[in-house]
């Protein structure tokens, strides 16, 4: 993408179902599941990059010694730290004979996650600052083991007020205003109900403290916490979380927004945001991984059961595309090919845009998430010419006029023509503060390959996999593939037009920045239609103070087509001073293009403003309200 957006987080979650002493025998290592989650996490790395934290729970730790630990770190390259950190506090106890490899239970007793259960989380921060405070995992701890919740997620609620309201309703004191404070503390109070009805219930059969503690353990029914605790959750969400007891669970909004997958054999139940990680991680075939079903919860019981129950109403599945287009990383097969597909469903619009001139047309993408799509274009534009060059010859054998001449220079010089037109220069750093100094490094992040375009006589086409505020494509790229001296140049997003905020994991909430309803705004004032704007206005107003469910901001684009708002685009991406005067033009995905290549996976609201919870059309509406009224920051 050549416009940067955040990604969403990333989670993993392992729970070894075998003794410490398993793995060391059957693997070498006491810290298998240790490794496993490192990589696991190592493998969402593109999930996020602003934090990264780890917990562990130890089963069957004697009273008074400590059963939960976390690590959390927002450094830079926060993983690689974290995982250096632990093991070095390992490899300084091996050293010091405290621990014995051979001896798993040394590791248990000595290493802070030598445990059975071992969670996982990489933060792309859309709220809550980016400080070790708002780094999940989240605690909430207890001296009743079954009190005790660590907690993280990939995802964004829409109604976080409303749930810290309802927090102070129970008498609660709620201290921060994230969504990931206001979930943990929804859970844990419904946890602590759970527990108290428990031990009310058992306290008359004059069980021993120990007895009481695992009967409580056993019978706590962690989908009934978390249904009385979702009953006001309206998001996309994806939680994993450990209970000091042992428990662990995983569960997925009933919408099906946000990705989560798991496996499990009876060595290990693993999880991950992604599919293919546990493919790579675990050494899987597609048919191994499940996905978890929206609306289900996945209970892993403390004695190793592993059951997955619907724990909310389900709702339609909205899946987000956006994952596909381009969040996901490629190697997952369906992904793979749905970029693909992506790619192809552009070859008519193309064609039409380069006029059929094949042998003056070079074709090459934007570095590097549009590189599967490119793959997929460029075999959808050969199989469109081989079909043109047998209708040819066709036609030239019906009338006796197949020559050499024909063969040669219509038919046999003429194909599809790829270059690695731009490269990406992964030295340069554009994290210098002064906006303009990062700006003219920004310019020079990609570099071009001079020469891979004839001056003058190509067109260049250029695929991207999504447009967004075309802040890059204004600033640095545009300028860049001008140097070649393109005829012509054609961007090609894989992703629809890009017209509304999204308040479901990434980090696109506000409506003034998207470059496509900057393009509608300016269409609007051009043609004298500038009381729209204040139509609008009160009509989102109205919407906000009633929580209806109308996306108002529609209108804004009523009056336009896309190919209207794309041409506007244009103009408004053009460098200013632009010394090179050639042609440019961008095509956009159709949303039934993109329904055909991601079938399964129809969660659209970013292109069609159609949400999949009402809080959704209250964030558009209210979007709309912080633009008109020029207050900068998330619409949720």
């Amino acid at each position: 993408m050549s416009d940067h957006i955040g990604h969403e987080c990333g989670v993993a979650l392992v729970r070894l179902l075998k003794p410490l002493s398993y793995y060391e025998q059957k693997y070498g290592s006491p810290l298998w599941g240790f490794t496993k989650l490192f990589l696991l996490m190592e493998k969402q790395h593109n999930r996020g990059q602003d934090g990264a934290g780890v917990a562990c729970v130890k089963l069957d730790v004697p009273a008074g010694e400590p059963f939960m630990f976390r690590e959390r770190n927002v450094k830079a390259n926060p993983l690689d730290k974290i995982f250096k950190q632990l093991l070095g506090q390992y490899n300084d106890h091996v050293k010091a004979g405290v621990i014995h490899p051979e001896f798993a239970d040394t590791v248990k007793q000595n290493f802070d996650f030598g445990g059975e259960l071992l969670l996982g989380h990489l933060r792309y921060g859309t709220s809550g600052g980016y400080n070790i405070s708002a780094c999940h995992p989240f605690f909430r701890r207890s001296p009743w083991p079954t009190r005790n919740l660590a907690l993280c997620g990939n995802f964004n609620l829409t109604n976080t007020h409303e749930l810290n309201r309802s927090l102070i309703a129970m008498g609660q004191h709620p201290i921060f205003a994230s969504d990931t404070q206001a979930i943990l503390e929804k859970i844990g109070f419904f946890l602590d109900e759970e527990h108290e009805d428990i031990y009310r219930f058992l306290r008359k059969r004059d069980l021993s403290g120990a007895a009481m503690s695992r009967q409580i353990s056993e019978e706590l029914d962690v989908a009934r916490v978390l249904t009385r605790a979702s009953q006001k959750w309206d998001g996309g969400y994806v939680l994993a979380g450990l209970i000091g007891n042992g428990d662990a669970f995983v569960a997925r909004d009933p919408s099906g927004i946000r990705p989560v997958s798991y496996f499990q054999n009876d060595e290990v139940v693993a999880f991950a945001s992604e599919r293919a990680p546990l493919m790579t991680v675990f050494d899987l075939a597609v048919e191994d991984v499940k996905e978890v079903q929206p609306g289900n919860v996945v209970v892993i019981k403390r004695r190793g059961t592993v059951t997955e129950v619907p724990f909310t109403a389900p709702m339609p599945r909205a899946s987000c595309s956006f994952e596909r287009i381009y969040f996901s990383r490629g190697n997952d097969v369906e992904i793979y090919r749905e970029r693909q597909a992506l790619g192809g469903q552009l070859a008519d619009q193309v064609i039409r845009a380069i006029d059929h001139d094949w042998a003056n047309t070079v074709f090459s993408f934007i570095p590097n998430t549009a590189e599967v799509a490119y793959y997929g274009l460029m075999s959808a534009l050969r199989t469109r010419r081989r079909d043109e060059v047998k209708a040819t010859l066709l036609k030239a054998a019906a009338e006796n006029k197949v020559t050499e001449a024909l063969l040669d220079d219509v038919i046999l010089r003429n194909w599809p023509r790829g270059e690695k037109v731009v490269s990406k220069d992964i030295k340069i750093r554009t994290f210098i503060g002064q906006e303009t100094m990062r700006n003219q490094l920004a310019s020079h992040v990609y570099d071009i390959t001079y020469g891979s375009v004839r001056a003058g006589q190509d067109t260049l086409v250029c695929v991207d996999d999504s447009i967004v505020r075309g802040t890059t494509l204004r600033r640095s790229i545009l300028r860049i593939l001008a140097r070649l001296n393109p005829k012509k140049i054609i961007i090609v997003s894989t992703a629809p037009q890009i017209r509304y905020p999204d308040c479901y994991g990434i980090d696109m909430s506000e409506l003034g920045k998207f470059v496509a309803f900057e393009a509608a705004v300016s269409l609007i004032r051009e043609r004298g239609q500038a009381q729209l704007l204040d139509e609008v206005y009160e009509l989102c107003r109205g919407e906000v103070n009633k929580t209806g469910a109308v996306n108002e901001v529609r209108r804004i684009y009523k009056p336009f087509t896309p190919q209207e708002i794309s041409a506007k685009i244009v103009e408004l991406v053009r460098p200013k001073n632009l010394a090179w005067k050639g042609k440019i033009e961008i095509i956009f995905q159709s949303i039934e293009n993109l329904h055909e290549a991601v079938p399964n996976h129809r969660g659209d609201w970013y292109f069609t403003g159609k949400y999949p919870t009402p809080g959704g059309y209250h964030v558009v509406n209210q979007a709309y309200v912080n633009y008109y009224e020029k207050t900068d920051g998330r619409s949720y």
